[in-house]
């Protein structure tokens, strides 16, 4: 097996790490933290298939970049679900989820001021990859606990199983690698 990917996105080419999970499978990695022009160009991509929103909401930490980079080209304000309870939220909200590229369960949590601040708003869920739909599926439960209704998800990425689902928005297909 090669030991990278080459991905083809947003019009950028880019060759990706292949990093083992298990002793089956492997995964091509996927950081957008350190690639501007390529979080820049997947951003711009997104916004062109996303729906109208109002708010975008991800989940720390691979999110943040692609969902900040959206908020900043369309001007829509955006929230981050934290990995666990700040300081500064007065109330936090928490949710825990299992993910696929985090070992053991996750918690995901924002501020009883920001599920406000969706209330009867168009909310957009952003995520750098879909694999299992785990953190979706708590961003999902994060944003129904406010009167604001979710009108897309999207990632950059979807891999494995996650390309042929219908109810995602997002720019490539990621193969899983099994050996």
């Amino acid at each position: 097996m090669a030991d990278t990917y080459t991905l083809h996105v947003a019009g950028l080419t880019r060759e990706l790490p292949i990093c083992k999970v298990n002793d089956h499978m492997d995964i091509a990695a996927f950081i957008m933290f350190s690639d501007v022009e390529l979080t820049v160009a997947c951003a711009a991509e997104l916004l062109k298939k996303a729906p109208e929103f109002d708010v975008i909401l991800t989940a720390e930490a691979k999110g943040i970049p692609l969902a900040y980079e959206m908020a900043r080209q369309s001007g829509k304000y955006w929230i981050p679900a934290r990995k666990g309870a700040k300081l500064y939220m007065r109330e936090p909200v928490v949710i825990e989820d299992q993910s696929i590229t985090t070992a053991g369960k996750q918690t995901l949590v924002i501020d009883k001021k920001d599920i406000a601040y969706m209330n009867g708003k168009r909310i957009l869920i952003v995520d750098d990859v879909i694999s299992t739909g785990g953190s979706m599926h708590a961003l999902d439960a994060l944003a129904a606990k406010s009167t604001g209704t979710v009108v897309g998800r999207c990632a950059a990425l979807a891999e494995g199983d996650a390309a042929e689902r219908k109810d995602i928005i997002f720019l490539e297909p990621l193969p899983l690698f099994f050996h």
